[in-house]
């Protein structure tokens, strides 16, 4: 197991080639957002506002487990750990997996009453492409991922690439995977997700034969097989911008909603960024409108979400503008904070 820090895009808010498809953005309204009311004043706490507020979790890739998730795991106030894990990783291999560092983090915890999510990456928002090499090789696979172009509202970020989920190879092998994790994991893990929607592949580059439907409809396979394999684990799918879409043009965030709501599979994403415009033109009102209806929501609170300002304030968003916001609008149960957060490194209220 490569114990270094992943590139898995954290937080990248991806911009999914935002120019090309913002002139659609009238074909197909999101929700009414409520923008006025969108959130809770910043300075509210979740409890004054009568809403139970979202167990704390830390957010590390897993080969940061030693040296960033177990010097703050005993705080009272973490319930547990989200690690993201790549796809080569777990199958270096054709049907040989390694759930080795899966099982030292969970036994580890376990034994400090601690809970587990796994997020499994399929995505990488710059170098190396940490798929698996049979993937990527065997003419079968058709080359296996695809390039991406990366951008944020931080600015332009580095090539990545990203597993081609519409070949139905490549998908059959990446539910493979699901499949084993289950039969070791379910009812052990408190979660598994899939990484974020936004993804902005290099249709000049793509030789994968990629589409914004056929990635749209293998996403949803990919959740709804999730949710078959995965019985007594929570299993969650991240949303946050549908290539090709904005603002609800093409249904694909709608229908993502109603999809999850129907199956029982819960929702999350990637970033808790209050009241940005980019995020409120796409998940952020299904979010709102879906509170209650879906069995978990888990938002994360990544790396980049620190370099946001408060448009009111000036200032980078503080611990309880990012807990109202995740609470009180887009009605987290779960929040997932990266280990560099600055609360995490001051004493626990008790």
């Amino acid at each position: 197991m490569v114990t270094k820090r992943i590139a898995v895009g954290v937080g990248l808010l991806t911009t999914i080639t935002l120019a090309g498809v913002a002139a659609t953005a009238s074909a197909g309204p999101a929700p009414t957002s409520d923008k006025a009311s969108a959130s809770a004043p910043a300075s509210a706490s979740a409890s004054a506002l009568g809403k139970k507020a979202a167990k704390n979790y830390l957010y590390a890739s897993i080969g940061d487990f030693d040296t960033e998730v177990k010097p703050l795991i005993d705080r009272p106030d973490v319930a547990g750990v989200q690690l993201v894990v790549p796809w080569k990783a777990l199958e270096q291999k054709k049907n040989q997996y390694d759930f080795s560092e899966i099982d030292r983090a969970l036994n580890y915890l376990k034994s400090r009453h601690k809970k587990l999510f796994i997020q499994i990456q399929d995505r990488f928002f710059a170098p190396p492409t940490r798929l698996p090499d049979y993937l990527l090789r065997d003419p079968e696979y058709k080359g296996g991922a695809a390039p991406t172009t990366n951008e944020s509202g931080l600015g332009p970020g580095e090539p990545g690439a990203v597993a081609a989920q519409w070949n139905p190879q490549v998908r059959g092998r990446f539910q493979h995977l699901l499949k084993a994790l289950a039969q070791r994991f379910d009812g052990r893990l408190a979660g598994v997700n899939l990484p974020e929607t936004a993804t902005g592949v290099d249709t000049k580059k793509d030789r994968t034969g990629y589409s914004h439907e056929s990635y749209f409809k293998a996403e949803l396979a990919n959740m709804a097989y999730g949710k078959k394999v995965f019985t007594k684990t929570q299993f969650i799918q991240y949303v946050n911008f549908w290539p090709g879409e904005w603002n609800n043009s093409r249904n694909y965030m709608k229908r993502t909603f109603e999809f999850a709501a129907s199956h029982g599979i819960g929702l999350g994403g990637p970033d808790v960024l209050p009241n940005r415009p980019a995020q409120m033109e796409n998940s952020y009102p299904f979010f709102k409108k879906y509170r209650g209806k879906l069995p978990i929501v888990a938002m994360a609170v990544q790396e980049p979400d620190f370099e946001y300002k408060n448009p009111t304030t000036k200032k980078p968003y503080t611990r309880e503008e990012f807990t109202d916001f995740g609470t009180n609008t887009l009605g987290a149960n779960v929040m997932f904070w990266a280990t560099s957060a600055p609360w995490l490194h001051q004493p626990a209220a008790r």
